[in-house]
């Protein structure tokens, strides 16, 4: 009975130099093979030009690359691609190029459906069915960097993930796509032009802070006031406000990195003063600013965009306590280019 074989993307570089010891080869062969896996993004061996043929069987026989496809790609007026992303056992996520003037944006999915129950959010009616892999993750960049230099001349500058899936419950999986997404190894990006996007786990957030990360963080957090926060968010009744300004607080001690609040203003639901004057003092807890999201509907439901005059309103009291604020505006409206958690926005300034 033949064994499945393992993803070659799973073998640290070290493991890899030990297994062509292990096969009476030299160990700088891992090396050549680790480059081509991560830096020159290799889909299969036989691109591995550089190496033997027999040493490229030898891989064959041995390893597979689960190599994402993107299965169709759709390119909006304004600019956007959104991409349906086949992954190797046929499940599909979506991954998002958000181009603006001067940045070209990837926002990235970390799980197949979602782990949780965020009533607004079109991903979370989608059970969650897996967590996706470093080298899935990190696949994604690539192929929204090729597109990036194809559609706008340049490399991809910022990486978001706030595609499908909350990122910090694929805690090491998401790290470790980081972690090459920025080595010399990898793309070589700066973690200073990615951010994670959390609908707030205080347990995680703080142990992102322990880890010393040097990405930046945002939050879904769409009210300060804790009845309200549990209608939009179910889950959020197991971490009240308390706990994740605790975690908050706890995080820029540790690295002193500002946070970054996502915010849907929804009508008759966080449209009135009360709701404005518990996110003006949630802000005054730690160094922070504020984007504001247009919202786009999912259906006819509970959930649609609020009026100009209640957005305005958050802005004149955030800006009078001196906290910057941004309206993300959608993109993509005519190929529906969702980006997991809050549909389609903006990349943010990071």
């Amino acid at each position: 009975m033949q064994t499945e074989k393992r993803d070659i993307r799973a073998l640290s570089k070290e493991q890899l130099r030990a297994f062509f010891v292990e096969n009476g080869d030299k160990a700088f062969r891992g090396n050549q093979v680790y480059e081509w896996l991560w830096s020159k993004s290799a889909h299969n061996f036989d691109d591995m030009t550089n190496l033997a043929k027999n040493t490229r069987q030898m891989l064959e026989e041995n390893f597979v690359i689960n190599h994402i496809k993107v299965d169709t790609m759709q390119k909006s007026e304004d600019g956007t691609v959104k991409n349906a992303v086949r992954l190797h056992d046929g499940l599909v996520v979506e991954s998002v190029l958000i181009p603006t003037e001067k940045r070209t944006t990837a926002c990235v999915s970390s799980q197949v459906g979602c782990s949780l129950d965020c009533n607004f959010c079109a991903t979370a009616r989608l059970k969650r069915m897996r967590n996706l892999g470093a080298d899935e993750i990190y696949d994604q960049v690539v192929a929204i960097d090729r597109e990036s230099r194809l559609y706008h001349n340049h490399p991809l500058s910022n990486i978001v993930f706030m595609g499908m899936g909350e990122p910090l419950m694929n805690y090491n999986n998401v790290l470790k796509a980081i972690e090459m997404i920025t080595s010399e190894e990898g793309l070589g990006m700066s973690p200073k032009r990615i951010m994670v996007s959390t609908s707030g786990i205080p347990k995680m957030i703080k142990k992102l802070a322990d880890d010393e990360v040097k990405f930046k963080l945002a939050v879904s957090l769409h009210s300060a006031i804790d009845e309200i926060r549990a209608r939009i968010m179910p889950f959020s009744k197991n971490f009240p406000l308390a706990d994740l300004r605790e975690a908050l607080e706890y995080w820029y001690r540790k690295t002193k990195s500002k946070v970054s609040y996502e915010y849907v203003v929804w009508k008759g639901i966080n449209d009135n003063k009360e709701s404005v004057d518990a996110l003006v003092k949630f802000c005054k807890y730690v160094p922070c600013k504020v984007n504001l999201i247009e919202y786009n509907p999912i259906d006819d439901g509970e959930f649609q965009q609020a009026s100009e005059e209640a957005i305005v309103a958050y802005i004149k009291a955030l800006e009078n306590i001196g906290i910057v604020v941004k309206v993300r505006r959608s993109r993509g409206k005519d190929i529906d280019a969702a980006c997991g958690q809050l549909a389609n926005k903006e990349g943010n300034e990071l």
